[in-house]
């Protein structure tokens, strides 16, 4: 299975991404929007930094995570090539009042360098526009639209 492809929206941008398991489709729309960014091939894992988002739902949570993994390349210049999923939580949560969805990761990568990256797309923001989040067998399929 491909872990995602890109979807041809006028004005704006998108991917689908899928995977096996929820974890792995959040893992997968990561990558497949650093690849709308920038030329992945270029980017080196010479840092690592943790990234943690919160939300009630899970459609929130897929926008929150692709939202500040943006934020971190806008605002920082940080493009990260590796994803490691430290923790993931998808469902309710007993402790709590209501559903709980969570994700924390390192990512490894680098600052933009305009000299050694080539960049793509700049993305303003994942949004909820279209989203939705699917499991139909067994596999999890996510689309995603990019305000650019």
């Amino acid at each position: 299975m491909k872990p995602y492809e890109f979807l041809d929206i006028s004005g704006d941008a998108g991917i689908r991404s899928f995977g096996n398991t929820a974890l792995e489709l959040f893992l997968n729309a990561a990558h497949g929007m650093y690849n709308l960014i920038m030329d992945m091939e270029s980017v080196e894992k010479s840092e690592t930094i943790e990234v943690s988002v919160t939300h009630e739902s899970a459609e929130g949570l897929l926008v929150a995570w692709l939202n500040e993994l943006i934020f971190l390349f806008d605002a920082h210049g940080f493009i990260g090539k590796e994803i490691i999923i430290n923790d993931f939580f998808f469902g309710k949560d007993i402790t709590s009042s209501g559903p709980v969805y969570s994700i924390s990761a390192s990512l490894s990568g680098e600052h933009f360098d305009p000299g050694r990256h080539h960049g793509k797309l700049l993305l303003k923001a994942a949004t909820y526009h279209n989203l939705n989040i699917r499991n139909e067998d067994g596999r999890w399929t996510a689309e995603i639209i990019f305000d650019i």
